[in-house]
């Protein structure tokens, strides 16, 4: 198991529990040779996973975050708040790589990026609290389905 995407949703409360759980699981899969982080930018859930690698590679340098972006910076982020966008921003200078599924906003370009990012995982690290459909229940779905490991931190 080398590989690890994220999916969660948008409106996570972030406490100091979550956040040490969060960062409890990404050490223990980095220990058990886990280095490729995949994240899809988007607010909540996708942030807080993105900004733990990052503060993770201070100590484990071979790790790296790649994102998996549904469209372009200007066309994800239109209906942001400034600090949202300047969040993504700080990630996307500090990210290891990025790739767009699409270079436009379009119904569906969140799915192909839900696809993309279970098509490089060997596990997912998920905050799916099961309530409602959504992007993240469809792909906690998509990865049950390709025989990922899931670890739900809403559980």
């Amino acid at each position: 198991m080398k590989t690890v995407c994220f999916t969660g949703h948008r409106d996570v409360k972030i406490t100091r529990e979550l956040k040490n759980r969060l960062m409890a699981t990404l050490e223990t899969l980095i220990q058990n040779g886990c280095t490729d982080f995949y994240a899809g930018g988007a607010v909540g859930w996708d942030m807080l996973c993105e900004a733990a690698v990052l503060a993770l590679r201070k100590k484990y340098t071979g790790i790296r975050l790649h994102l998996i972006l549904p469209c372009t910076f200007s066309e994800q982020t239109k209906a942001w708040k400034d600090e949202q966008k300047l969040l993504l921003s700080l990630i996307r200078v500090f990210a290891d790589g990025e790739e767009y599924v699409s270079d436009r906003y379009y119904n569906g370009c969140m799915k192909l990026r839900n696809e993309k990012l279970v098509f490089y995982a060997d596990c997912c690290v998920c905050y799916y609290n099961k309530k409602s459909p959504c992007g993240t229940g469809q792909t906690v779905r998509m990865a049950t389905a390709k025989g990922v490991e899931i670890f739900n931190l809403a559980e």
